[in-house]
């Protein structure tokens, strides 16, 4: 009951702040703001949260969807945090919805790595990323709670029993247990589970191998080129992935060409590879459904590793 009116409290006063002509307040249209508070107090009632869950989600997904198509990325530092505050606040109290989690944790992981520079704030919201992460993969199934503490030979015998309807909440999990690690690289016990994450990655090249347009080779590339040949790297495996997830995207996904300058050809001191695919980069259109955003940063990336690259090599 509290929730219920909880609810009806946070529409009444949406309403209020939008109304911007006092279209609420004029008299023949209180009434059909009473009607609306009214209808929604009796969904409240009659316990139909699924559908204010089913709009929440929905209207993750579509931040989502907004944030990764857009071309400026200065205007999503500044207008993102609020949204994931929002986001956060449909969650609170052990919500279970695996969409909404799953949207929530991609949104925060992002965030993390892109936007805060400050690495203590940045490791705090990829935590906050990685929890929304295990709880959406808990949801689907229960036996896929707590993951971190069983055994690593019990970790890796669940992801056999995986299938491709589990692909995306895993898919999430994997990116924002990666985008974790790396904010808390000087952990020995965060970069320990470095081996969970390269199994998940793995299994999910075997189930779905094309998720993405590519992403899951993606990853499996720049995690097969964090270390050089001698300190176990696979820099040659990292090649394949790289070429295949450049080929899935046909060539659209702009950051795949800039991790693969930076992680492969750098590391094997290769400027003339380095330096025709940042060129592509910079020569190409952004603007791709779903990639706008990352082909932005990706260009401005590439810029960097261009001018940096001059006293590299």
């Amino acid at each position: 009951m509290i929730r219920s009116f909880y609810t009806l409290y946070i529409v009444d006063v949406f309403l209020k702040e939008i109304d911007l002509h006092g279209f609420w307040q004029n008299s023949k249209c209180i009434g059909l703001r009473r009607l609306l508070l009214s209808i929604l107090f009796a969904a409240s009632l009659a316990g139909c949260s699924s559908i204010i869950s089913s709009a929440t989600s929905k209207m993750a997904d579509n931040l989502s969807a907004t944030i990764l198509n857009s071309n400026d990325p200065q205007t999503v530092a500044d207008g993102a945090p609020a949204y994931l505050l929002l986001v956060s606040s449909f969650l609170k109290d052990g919500a279970d919805n695996e969409n909404l989690l799953r949207s929530a944790a991609t949104l925060h992981s992002a965030y993390a790595g892109v936007f805060i520079k400050d690495k203590e704030r940045a490791a705090k919201m990829a935590t906050q990323a990685l929890d929304y992460a295990l709880r959406a993969v808990c949801v689907s199934d229960e036996s896929f709670c707590n993951l971190r503490q069983m055994s690593f030979k019990d970790f890796s015998g669940l992801l056999k029993t995986l299938d491709k309807d589990q692909v995306e909440n895993w898919y999430a999990l994997g990116t924002t247990w990666t985008g974790w690690i790396q904010l808390n690289s000087k952990d020995w016990n965060a970069v320990a589970e470095l081996a969970r994450v390269k199994i998940i990655f793995a299994r999910l090249l075997e189930l779905s191998p094309n998720y993405k347009q590519g992403g899951v080779h993606l990853y499996m590339a720049a995690l097969s080129t964090l270390l050089p040949p001698a300190l176990g790297g696979k820099p040659e495996m990292g090649k394949q992935h790289f070429e295949k997830a450049i080929a899935l995207s046909k060539g659209k996904n702009l950051m795949a060409k800039v991790l693969y300058a930076e992680k492969y050809a750098k590391l094997l001191f290769n400027k003339e590879l380095h330096d025709s695919l940042l060129k592509q980069v910079l020569a190409a259109d952004p603007r791709v459904p779903d990639l706008t955003l990352m082909n932005t940063l990706a260009q401005q990336k590439a810029k960097e590793l261009l001018v940096a690259g001059e006293d590299y090599f």
